[in-house]
């Protein structure tokens, strides 16, 4: 019965509450006269209800008390009921006056007006709450529900305890909170016990728990990954909740209680960036960002807009992306900061009509094609946008004497085994030479359409260089996210596959603050904290979704994809680095490249104009970066110096 009973009517409420307001008078009236009832004059007690009933109906109407539902009764409510007897008495006590003003005739004690103050609110509130849990206890009477830990004793724990035990469609019993504040161990919030942190281990061992809520939005990520593990151990589920400044309407909604995601337990220690630095260099700047509209570069966008620069210019090739960015910019910021082009970063007259028009004073280079099994298959693409797209947009700041150059590059340029490394690491040799010389006389565009660029510069080029960015397009994570929700198999290369990673944010902060401190001619490192087992990760996100790895969702070794290392590396073995003032940031000692190294870079930049044969630009590039290795490709046969393997490899790709 009390299942389908989902809210009493409201002129039932109405009606409890009158008879209340009645019976509170009459005991009023007994504890004022020492529960002697023939002390009472029975005129006066009647006449009183009477009044009693009409004010109560009259204020209880005006102030909509019985509009609540009662098995949900807030603070609200109990101020509006605690309003309602307040004016039903003072409005009695204005009437008692004017009888005994005009008429002598005194209907009822001031005393028993107070008193009936009291035990008027004290019996409406205390009856909400009987129904309340009566109706809760009668609900829940054969319904199994789930057995859950808070973890955090706050304000937003009890808040986070209400609210789930609200839920209609979920029904939880919180047997527990946590937290590691040793005062309010032993202590009780709505009769549940505080524990230590240090005994949730015995507590999932001892009890039955189904989920673990975190409340606590400020734990560091190891103690975040702790509780995890040992949730997980024991087949307990974790969830948690937002921050309050996401609550909606400041108050919490047990949908926006979600399980924790793999995500937040690869987050380090937030990243501290000097922002008055920052602010000083692009405050009222003209800042061009190629790459956009994609993951690194829209997230660039967002950071730079906070600094207040005079225009931001958002280049990229893909419509669609930059017309969300568009709109999803203006609901944010000042639509007057941003101008928008679809634009090749390949179409060196394109680009030299944007840079003319706009006159960047910084540049932020994130476009780049950047799967490495894709370019794999289409060097020729990788070259023309990573390479010569790179080097149209130095040249063009040489051009029009830009003040900074950022390049984003990534930890796959180091000891290169693909071919996307290997244009990566190209363009950051090209960058850094004119970081460190000026002005090289290999700085001429081969291109016969481009003038010759023979004036000094003083642009700072600066390249920053990252592993895996957890969340971007087309990256781990989402992929074995979609696996996991259709079932599986998770699919992983490699069982003994490792990656760095880094969340977009923390990694564009880092961007922003090398990009601050370059001098020219570095290339930063990132600290990218430990490799991370990709094997071990899956194995995680399955159990966070409250599955079993190879038993609900099975784990498939494919094999490593063309190109692909099984750990990368930020630094190359012959390498090391230089601190900076942050502590996250590194200077990579690059050794020098080849005196001659420009001149290959022109001699593979005009093949690829000839529109030479893919096997042949992929050796040019072996020639210019030495330690390009090719790794489980068709290429690796050129690393092979017999001329029949060439000759081969001729025949395989043609």
């Amino acid at each position: 019965m009390f299942n389908r009973i989902n809210i009493i009517p409201r002129w039932i409420i109405f009606c409890i509450d009158i008879i209340m307001s009645i019976f509170a008078l009459l005991i009023s009236f007994l504890i004022k006269y020492d529960f002697n009832q023939t002390i009472i004059e029975r005129n006066n007690l009647v006449t009183s209800c009477i009044i009693i009933t009409v004010l109560s109906s009259l204020i209880f109407l005006l102030l909509r008390t019985y509009a609540g539902i009662i098995r949900l009764t807030t603070i609200q409510d109990t101020l509006r009921i605690l309003s309602a007897v307040l004016f039903v008495n003072a409005g009695f006590f204005v009437i008692n006056l004017f009888t005994i003003t005009y008429n002598s005739y005194n209907i009822i004690p001031a005393t028993v007006l107070i008193l009936n103050t009291f035990v008027g609110f004290v019996m409406l509130i205390v009856y909400r709450i009987g129904i309340k849990h009566t109706f809760a206890y009668f609900k829940n009477l054969n319904i199994d529900s789930k057995k859950v830990i808070i973890y955090g004793a706050s304000e937003a724990g009890l808040l986070t305890k209400r609210t789930i035990e609200q839920d209609d469609k979920a029904h939880y019993k919180v047997v527990a909170f946590i937290d590691d504040d040793y005062y309010k161990v032993k202590k009780n919030i709505d009769s549940i016990k505080i524990f230590h942190s240090s005994k949730l281990s015995q507590i999932a061992k001892s009890e039955t728990i189904d989920e673990l809520i975190i409340t606590v939005t400020n734990l560091t990520t190891d103690k975040k990954n702790s509780i995890v593990d040992i949730c997980l151990d024991s087949g307990i589920r974790v969830l948690h909740i937002p921050p309050v400044e996401a609550w909606i309407n400041g108050q919490l909604s047990s949908r926006q209680i979600q399980k924790v995601k793999i995500e937040e337990l690869l987050e380090r220690e937030p990243i501290r960036i000097h922002n008055e630095i920052i602010q000083n260099q692009l405050k009222n700047k003209r800042i061009l960002v190629t790459g956009a509209a994609g993951s690194i570069g829209s997230e660039i966008v967002r950071q730079l807009a906070k600094f207040n620069p005079a225009v931001i210019i958002l280049v990229d090739t893909a419509e669609t992306a930059l017309y969300e960015s568009e709109l999803t910019l203006n609901e944010d910021f000042s639509k007057d900061i941003f101008k928008y082009f679809i634009a090749d970063i390949r179409n060196y007259n394109r680009m030299e009509y944007i840079f003319k028009e706009c006159k960047p004073h910084y540049v932020y280079h994130a476009a780049a094609y950047k799967h490495v099994p894709m370019m794999e298959l289409h060097p020729s693409e990788a070259i023309g946008t990573n390479i010569i797209g790179t080097k149209n947009l130095a040249d063009l700041s040489v051009k029009f004497n830009v003040q900074k150059f950022v390049m984003v590059s990534t930890d796959k340029a180091v000891n290169p085994t693909n071919v996307m490394g290997a244009t990566k690491r190209i363009a950051e040799i090209y960058v850094q030479s004119l970081g460190k010389e000026g002005n090289p006389q290999s700085l001429k565009n081969t291109r016969k359409t481009t003038n010759t660029i023979d004036q000094s510069t003083n642009t700072k080029f600066i390249t920053t260089r990252f592993g895996n960015v957890l969340g971007s397009n087309g990256s781990v994570i989402p992929r074995f996210t979609t696996q996991i929700n259709n079932g599986g198999p998770v699919t992983i290369t490699h069982p003994d596959i490792c990656r760095y990673f880094m969340t977009i944010p923390e990694a564009c902060q880092l961007v922003l603050e090398a990009g601050t401190m370059g001098q020219g001619g570095e290339i930063f490192v990132f600290n990218m904290g430990k490799l991370v087992k990709i094997v071990d990760m899956a194995k995680k996100m399955i159990r966070l979704s409250g599955l079993t790895p190879g038993v609900d969702i099975d784990i498939k070794y494919t094999g490593l994809r063309p190109g692909e290392k099984l750990h990368e590396e930020l630094l190359n073995t012959e390498e090391n680095t230089i601190p900076t003032y942050h502590d996250q940031i590194l200077i990579a000692n690059i050794r020098e490249a080849d005196k001659n190294i420009l001149e290959k870079i022109d001699h593979l930049i005009e093949a690829f104009n000839l529109m030479h044969e893919e096997i042949e630009l992929v050796r040019l590039m072996k020639a210019i970066v030495p330690e390009f290795i090719s790794n489980n490709s068709i290429y690796e046969e050129i690393d092979k110096p017999t001329k029949s393997n060439i000759i081969s490899i001729k025949s395989a790709v043609n």
